[in-house]
């Protein structure tokens, strides 16, 4: 789910000047699903499969607010979900079900990554700066990111988010 303007350059341009180099490849945004390879043939189903799930779930609040790490298991500092974390998975659920997919690696967790494979320094600094952070916003809509050797990950397709559950 994208991050709406003007949190979204914001975070992007933070994560640049702390030395992730994958920031202006990667909008800023909520995963809902890990990178996952599918081929051209599949992609159509894909996109029904994922208007179907944006059905499922109603249009919800996010807060994001503070910043967390999954440091040691992985390198990373993010900003938190503060609300909406329900709604996230929810989401997530309805997406990864009735759809064959890959295992997760590791539990599903809301956040808006800010610091990704850099040094510890810089991490702790990530983690430090943005302790203060937060913004407030509606999601009604997630997209289909596919992922441009050139461009780095460009949406393909948005999926409205519909009534919930019937």
């Amino acid at each position: 789910m994208a991050i709406p303007e003007p949190w979204a350059t914001e975070l992007q341009q933070y994560r640049a000047a702390v030395g992730d180099t994958t920031a202006a490849k990667i909008p800023t945004h909520i995963t809902l699903v890990p990178p996952t390879e599918i081929s051209a043939e599949t992609l159509e189903d894909v996109e029904t499969h994922l208007e179907a799930a944006a059905d499922e779930v109603a249009s919800f609040s996010v807060h994001l607010r503070g910043t967390g790490t999954f440091r040691p298991v992985s390198q990373v500092v993010f900003v938190q979900v503060a609300e909406g974390i329900s709604a996230c998975e929810r989401l997530e659920a309805a997406i990864r079900t009735s759809r064959p997919s890959e295992p997760l690696r590791f539990p599903y967790h809301p956040h808006v990554t800010i610091a990704h494979n850099i040094d510890d320094a810089s991490l702790d600094r990530a983690y430090n700066e943005l302790s203060g952070f937060e913004c407030q916003f509606t999601v009604d809509r997630f997209a289909l990111y596919l992922h441009d050797d050139v461009d780095g990950w460009v949406p393909r397709e948005t999926f409205d988010l519909g009534p919930g559950p019937r």
